[in-house]
């Protein structure tokens, strides 16, 4: 039993040093670093749909890409997700002011960027899992029959993962397309404080869905 756990405890050893020494090495600590980026992104090819789907975390960046997918003849409509209204929105509400919620927002960023078919799903969605809730029901109920789903770069290999499942045994083929626009740089999310934080966020969500979804 205690040789066991010594050499248990050299074989880490050793791993451990052979880390460090990789880590030392400038150009393979940069391909690993460069590599853990890339786990979180993932893009399927670009097709003709007969709908595009914005996330609600990709933000600006999600517009942008949906138009240029609309303005490249990839669908005519841009979907939204309703969101919950925030306290400071429903605030602003009860005073009279401005809808400025996220969806308004983006609605007007559409428009301005030539984007004339634009809706909302009904469903209120706080993130992916909600996203990845509603969508299986919404498309059967339009008869989709390919859906072109815009996310952020970071959020792109899990968003992937999960609408594979839930999708599954619908006749609604999705296409998850990362928005060229996201912040997250997975060749150099080291360089910033939130690039790491993204990174370290991400790939332990990423890798909890492997864990409770591994095939």
């Amino acid at each position: 039993m205690v040789a066991r756990i010594k050499r248990q405890t050299a074989l880490i050893v050793l791993i451990a040093l052979g880390v460090a020494v990789i880590g030392a090495i400038p150009d393979v600590r940069r391909a690993l670093l460069r590599g853990a980026g890339w786990t979180l992104v993932r893009s399927d090819p670009e097709e003709p749909a007969d709908i595009i789907v914005i996330a609600v975390d990709a933000n600006g960046a999600g517009v942008l890409e949906a138009a240029d997918l609309v303005r490249r003849g990839r669908a005519k409509r841009v979907a939204l997700f309703a969101t919950r209204p925030s306290t400071v929105e429903l605030e602003f509400a009860r005073r009279g002011g401005p809808n400025l919620n996220a969806v308004a927002v983006s609605r007007q960023q559409l428009r301005a960027l030539g984007v004339a078919a634009i809706e909302e799903i009904p469903r209120t969605v706080a993130g992916t899992d909600d996203e990845a809730e509603a969508l299986p029901g919404w498309c059967d109920q339009n008869g989709f029959r390919t859906l072109i789903f815009v996310s952020s770069r970071d959020h792109s290999h899990r968003v992937r993962r999960m609408l594979g499942r839930t999708m599954a045994g619908h006749r609604t083929r999705v296409l998850v397309r990362y928005s060229a626009y996201s912040e997250f740089d997975p060749d150099a999310w080291w360089l910033t404080r939130g690039g790491v934080r993204t990174e370290v966020v991400e790939l332990e969500k990423l890798l909890f869905d492997f864990l409770r979804h591994p095939l």
